[in-house]
């Protein structure tokens, strides 16, 4: 048995690259897992025997790090969420909605922003100002547009011996940037539709491709934008900022809300935690709190 990688997967078939001689073998899921309810995604390694040239079979998953649903990918070592300054505008509270549900994977993100040229001087003072709160909490934030070589190569640094996730709204320029990084992937781009402000989705399968060294889900991202697996206890947990100081703060099990000596309420006040982000956290806990009930 060899040891890969699934780096697509199509119609029933994943393919398969070999850890042994990097070539993509077509296999098909042994009947084992369908009857252990295990379906192998993209981004797993597996253990596959070889049945034909080039065709096989995939016998075993390895244990995941992490796993999303939506896109069906496994073992993510980086999200990076695209967002645009402008077309659509740029959103503080989008942006830490798609924060939250990468934090709650417990995979690490990281921040694009994009169509920076764009911008007059007074949009872009106020997105640097935003990107300063957001590299001081610990996100590495970066501010590019395509036609900017010298944003670009940083931006492809990220992509390095790492399997990554795009995620963002639809027309922020996902598949633009990657071309822009890559020439060679000619992803297709649609325009955002003028009428409804958002774009199409243009990836219709999962399927890593390579990134200066590195692997790249293309997908739409995060189809469903819900905090449906998470839990009211657990949100403060996805604000790094929040999460350091919840020891400090008097009652455990603390949810920063209407409870007195509360160290986040304090650091809001003394301006040490942006008072939008904590805006976003109450309208997130209250989203969650009236989310109806699962049977």
């Amino acid at each position: 048995m060899v040891e890969g990688k699934i780096i697509k997967a199509l119609s029933g078939f994943y393919y398969v690259i070999s850890k042994e001689n990097q070539r993509v073998y077509q296999c098909r899921g042994r009947g084992v897992f369908r009857k252990n309810k295990i379906t192998p995604l993209v981004g797993d390694v597996v253990l596959f025997e070889e049945s034909n040239p080039g065709e096989g079979y995939v016998v075993d998953v390895k244990n995941r790090k992490n796993e999303l649903v939506r896109p069906p990918i496994a073992n993510i070592d980086q999200a990076i969420i695209v967002a645009s300054a402008v077309k659509p505008d740029f959103s503080p509270l989008l942006l830490d909605r798609f924060l939250v549900l990468i934090e709650s994977k417990n995979i690490e993100p990281v921040i694009f922003i994009s169509k920076m040229d764009m911008v007059d001087s007074d949009k872009q003072k106020a997105i640097m100002n935003i990107r300063e709160d957001y590299e001081k909490i610990g996100y590495s934030v970066l501010t590019l547009s395509t036609k900017d070589p010298e944003g670009l190569l940083t931006a492809k640094n990220y992509f390095r011996d790492k399997i990554s996730v795009i995620a963002g709204q639809s027309g922020v320029g996902k598949s633009s940037m990657l071309n822009a990084i890559n020439p060679l992937l000619d992803l297709e781009t649609n325009e955002i539709s003028t009428s409804l402000g958002r774009g199409k989705h243009t990836t219709r399968h999962v399927e890593l491709i390579e990134v200066n060294e590195g692997l790249v889900a293309d997908t739409p991202g995060f189809s469903s934008l819900e905090f449906n697996e998470l839990d009211q206890q657990d949100l403060a947990d996805c604000f790094p900022e929040m999460r350091e100081r919840k020891a400090d703060c008097k009652f455990r099990g603390c949810m920063h809300h209407k409870e007195p000596k509360c160290a986040v309420k304090a650091a809001v006040e003394s301006g040490d935690i942006p008072s939008y982000r904590y805006d976003h956290y109450l309208h997130f806990l209250e989203e969650i709190r009236n989310r109806k009930p699962r049977y």
